[in-house]
């Protein structure tokens, strides 16, 4: 739980710091993803995960915004396997954004012993007030 600990904190400075690179070293080949927004249903891979992920971060930058990122839980799958449940939103020259996106990510070590997004789930477009302050009991 330790080592993954440590990496789950530096992929969030990546993405807070906005990192394509950092990205693109995190997120496995093999990356399969859902995204549900409005109702509608998105598959995507790795190739289209990092497409976003730049849109998104030139948005960050062009837009003096920055990234509101809440841990919901860390959940150990198996002994290489961990599920980060996130929430995430930006802040616009000072203004919060009025949604957040949910995000399911599952994390797994590779044969290099290095973590990768293996994974992820993502309910987009939550009106902020869900998102923020989730607990699981």
């Amino acid at each position: 739980m330790e080592d993954y600990a440590k990496f789950h904190e530096s992929f969030l400075t990546m993405w807070r710091n906005s990192s394509l690179q950092g990205f693109k070293e995190t997120i496995s080949e093999d990356y399969q993803a859902r995204e549900v927004r409005n109702g509608q249903i998105v598959d995507f891979g790795y190739k289209e995960s990092l497409e976003g992920w730049e849109q998104g971060f030139k948005f960050v930058r062009e837009n003096e915004a920055h990234w509101e990122i809440e841990e919901v839980a860390l959940i150990p799958i198996q002994e290489d396997e961990f599920m980060s449940i996130l929430t995430a939103t930006l802040r616009i020259k000072g203004n919060i954004m009025k949604t957040g996106n949910l995000f399911f990510e599952t994390f797994k070590l590779d044969h290099k012993r290095n973590w990768k997004l293996v994974r992820s789930y993502i309910e987009a477009g939550i009106a902020l007030d869900k998102t923020r302050n989730l607990q699981f009991t």
